[in-house]
């Protein structure tokens, strides 16, 4: 809901975040965190029934994140800021390349340039403001929800 009503209206010239892609790829980089694969396939199934796009985008879009995310988890252990910049990058990139394929296939003659600097763009610079708050929100959430247990 938030997504939809909220952060979807804050636009920079065409783009505008996605923040179902940001806490995705937050609650992925999560060490302890077992679930993020149910989440995105709820994610992409939900953001796919609402938006305009054919389901199946957010939702290779949103596994995707989750994928990429998973793996610079146990490869960037030591970088995590640095693993949220890359994903949160990296899924925003994937998800606009892949509706814009879409939309063209499906007879929408968007041009490639235009669709890139208007709105592909702006829309990482806006997931990449909010990619550090949403990590330290959900760090701090996966501590009480998962908290480490002490050795005795």
């Amino acid at each position: 809901m938030l997504q939809s009503a909220v952060i979807s209206r804050i636009n920079l010239l065409h783009g505008s975040a996605d923040l179902v892609l940001v806490i995705l790829a937050a609650w992925a980089l999560q060490g302890r965190i077992k679930n993020a694969w149910q989440w995105a396939l709820a994610a992409g199934a939900l953001v796919g029934y609402v938006s305009g796009l054919p389901w199946f985008v957010p939702l290779a879009g949103y596994l995707l994140v989750v994928g990429v995310a998973r793996l610079l988890q146990r490869r960037v252990w030591q970088a995590p800021l640095l693993a949220m910049f890359t994903v949160s990058f990296v899924g925003t990139l994937f998800m606009h390349l892949f509706s814009l394929i879409t939309l063209r296939l499906s007879g929408n003659p968007l041009p490639f340039g235009n669709s890139l600097s208007l709105i592909t763009l702006p829309s990482i610079l806006l997931n990449l403001f909010l990619a550090i708050p949403v990590y330290s929100l959900l760090k701090d959430l996966a501590g009480w929800l998962y908290p480490q247990e002490v050795e005795a």
